[in-house]
C-alpha cells in the first residue's frame, strides 16, 4: 500500500519520480481498511527537505499510512515559508485531541543550548506526555532523542569539542530485536551533532536497552520496551547529499568545519558521495512500521488505554 500525502505537497512528486507509492484522498478513501496514523512533528528549520527524507521511509511500507505533519504552536521557521506551513502544518495544539499509532520527533539545530533554554521547551514536555496517552509507538531523532531521554529520564547531554560528522560503522548489539530485523552485523549511519549522550548514564535507567553503537561516536540507538519509545541520536533518515549540503554550507558562510569523515571518496569533496546506509534505514522504519501494525489496537481510540 502506498503513503497517503497531499497531492500538493512538494515532497509528493519527489516521492513519485522516485518510485514511492503514494496515494490521493479518493483513492484511499476506496480501501476499506484503517491506515495507519503517523504523525511527524517536524523540528527542522527546512520543513520541506525534512518531509521528504521522512515521507520516503514510512511510505516505503507495505501499509497504508496517512502522514500528518504537525509543528510547534509557538516557533516560527526560519527557512519554510507561512503558505506552506498554513496550507500542510496543523500545530501540535490543533491535533493533541487525536490518537496516533506512530509518531516521530526529529531533530532541531539547538543541540548546544540547555533544554530549558529552547523557547518551545514547554510545549515539547507536553508534546513528551501527550505521547504516553496518545501515540502508541513514538521515534525520537537526534535533538528529540536526546530531549525526550532527558525528559524521561533525566539523561544528560555533553557538548563535544568539535562536531561529530561524517558516516561511521555501527554495530548491531541486538539482532533479535524486532526494530533490527534483517540488519548486518555492522553497517553504516551518518552522523551529524555537536552533543552526545553516554552509555554510562543511560544504563543507569531501568528499562533502556541500547541496540545500536559505533566504537568511535557512541550510542545510536536507544529502545524503551515499556513506553515503545525509540530514541535514534543519529541520522538514517539523511539523502546522500545531506552531509555535503552542510559542509558547503559552513565552508561558503566561512565557519570552520573539518570534512565528513568517511564520506567523501578518496576525501575528495568534488567528487559526489555515494549512499551507503540507505538499505538499513529502509529497514529500521520499516520494521518500526510492522511493530506498530503488529501491536497497534485497531480502535484507535483505544490507544492509551493500558496507561
Amino acid at each position: 500500500m502506498p503513503i497517503k500525502i497531499p497531492d500538493t505537497l512538494p515532497a509528493f512528486e519527489t516521492l513519485v519520480n522516485e518510485g514511492v507509492r503514494v496515494m490521493t484522498e479518493t483513492v484511499a478513501i476506496r480501501q476499506d481498511i484503517r491506515p495507519l496514523q503517523i504523525g511527524l512533528l517536524n523540528l527542522m528549520p527546512n520543513k520541506i527537505k525534512t518531509e521528504v527524507q521522512m515521507a520516503r521511509l514510512v511510505g516505503a511500507s507495505p501499509l497504508q499510512v496517512e502522514l500528518s505533519l504537525v509543528r510547534v504552536g509557538n516557533h516560527k521557521a526560519k527557512n519554510t515559508s507561512e503558505e506552506h506551513l498554513l496550507a500542510f502544518y496543523q500545530t501540535w495544539e490543533e491535533v493533541k485531541h487525536r490518537k496516533f499509532d506512530g509518531f516521530i520527533i526529529t531533530g532541531a539545530p539547538i543541540e548546544t543550548l540547555p533544554y530549558e533554554d529552547v523557547t518551545y521547551w514547554k510545549e515539547m514536555q507536553q508534546i513528551f506526555d501527550w505521547t504516553q496517552t496518545n501515540v502508541h509507538s513514538t521515534m525520537n531523532v537526534c535533538w528529540g532523542a536526546m530531549a525526550g531521554i532527558y525528559h524521561f529520564h533525566g539523561v544528560p547531554k555533553y557538548e563535544l569539542k568539535e562536531k561529530a560528522f561524517g558516516v561511521y560503522r555501527h554495530n548491531n548489539l541486538k539482532p533479535s530485536s524486532v526494530y533490527l530485523n534483517g540488519f548486518s552485523d555492522n553497517f553504516e549511519v551518518p552522523v551529524s551533532r555537536w552533543t552526545e549522550v553516554r552509555r554510562a548514564d543511560i544504563e543507569k535507567v531501568d528499562g533502556l536497552e541500547i541496540l545500536m553503537e559505533s566504537s568511535e561516536m557512541g550510542v545510536c540507538l536507544v529502545h524503551e520496551p515499556k513506553g515503545r519509545r525509540l530514541y535514534i541520536f543519529n541520522h538514517v533518515e539523511y539523502d546522500s547529499t545531506s552531509l555535503s549540503d552542510e559542509y558547503f554550507r559552513d565552508v561558503n558562510a566561512g565557519v570552520p568545519i573539518k570534512m565528513p569523515h568517511n564520506y567523501f571518496p578518496h576525501n575528495d569533496p568534488a567528487l559526489a558521495p555515494q549512499n551507503r546506509w540507505r538499505s538499513h534505514a529502509h529497514l529500521l522504519f520499516g520494521n518500526w512500521i510492522n511493530e506498530i501494525y503488529q501491536t497497534t489496537p485497531y480502535d484507535i481510540e483505544e490507544i492509551g488505554s493500558d496507561i
